[in-house]
């Protein structure tokens, strides 16, 4: 399935350069000192704040860059503050989005011409999709202690003790585990955590059915879209399609493209997924301005999928 990532990618604040620096100096000049937790707790809580800095941005080179620098001093901080909940989930989402858009579309892009390098940039993405839900399980850990491994043996248990307080954390766990599992289709051991996924994606819809204007029932969509032996409906799969561009006004090019690639696909609905992608393309990135760099790199994967068409469809 296509991870489904890539909307409102990087809705929360990434630090500037000079905040960057002032991190690393405090960390410096705090070293030892009884200040330091507060000081790096402030610094955490001013990063996990949401804003409009990068995500409104319209050069996604220019923000592929900087990331890699921002997700390191993210992990500084967590160094210091390991259960600081909201720059944990925070992380969790960056390294899932920053996977999404920048190392596995570069795999996809190369599968037709480089197969080894597509293959090893599509590792890279399972690395790093695995290390944004190992931060998400940290969250959960820190929220309700024991969910980690209750996810696994009874999975509806677990999210039970969540409340809508918690909704983006279970979101950006059950995106995190998704996108995972469809970079390692061939590794049992990941297939196999389908229910606990489709366990967290249930209870955020039990708690806020419209959660990110439709990023949650995106999440839906794909979970839908998987075969009926794996718990998949393709009516509920459209009911989650349909809701989704209700929330969002049609404005998001990532619903169309998630059916394209995970239903029109599978149905080897050629005409179907063209309409699909003509939508997404058509999409004005200034329709959503917040959302900006989330629509240019969803277009980005639209115009890849209309360029690999006929390795898709026989």
């Amino acid at each position: 399935m296509a991870p489904d990532t890539v909307r409102n990618v990087f809705k929360r604040t990434l630090p500037t350069p000079s905040l960057i620096w002032i991190t690393a100096s405090l960390a410096l000049l705090l070293g030892g000192c009884s200040l330091e937790r507060l000081a790096v707790n402030k610094i955490a809580d001013a990063l996990a704040e949401p804003g409009e800095v990068f995500t409104a941005e319209d050069d996604p080179e220019l923000v592929g860059d900087a990331l890699p620098f921002a997700l390191k001093t993210f992990e500084i901080l967590l160094a210091k503050s390991p259960r600081h909940e909201k720059l944990l989930v925070t992380t969790c989402q960056a390294f899932t989005q920053y996977s999404y858009a920048y190392v596995e579309l570069e795999a996809a892009r190369l599968e037709p011409v480089d197969y080894r390098e597509s293959k090893r940039q599509r590792e890279r993405a399972l690395k790093l999709y695995l290390r944004g839900r190992e931060y998400c399980f940290q969250a959960l850990e820190v929220r309700v202690p024991g969910t980690r491994e209750k996810l696994i043996t009874a999975p509806r248990e677990a999210v039970s003790a969540f409340g809508k307080d918690d909704v983006k954390l279970l979101v950006w766990s059950a995106m995190s585990w998704a996108a995972a599992i469809s970079n390692g289709l061939d590794k049992p051991e990941l297939v196999v955590d389908v229910p606990s996924v489709r366990a967290l994606v249930g209870r955020a819809l039990d708690l806020d059915p419209d959660y990110g204007r439709g990023l949650l029932q995106d999440a839906a969509l794909a979970m839908e879209a998987l075969p009926e032996t794996m718990g998949g409906s393709l009516v509920r799969a459209r009911a989650h399609f349909e809701k989704s561009l209700e929330l969002h006004g049609g404005r998001r090019p990532s619903t169309y493209i998630y059916w394209a690639s995970l239903v029109s696909v599978g149905q080897q609905n050629r005409e179907e997924f063209e309409e699909m992608i003509d939508k997404a393309l058509a999409v004005d990135p200034d329709d959503l301005p917040e959302e900006r760099l989330a629509t240019l790199i969803a277009q980005k994967w639209a115009r890849l999928l209309r360029d690999q068409i006929d390795d898709l469809f026989f």
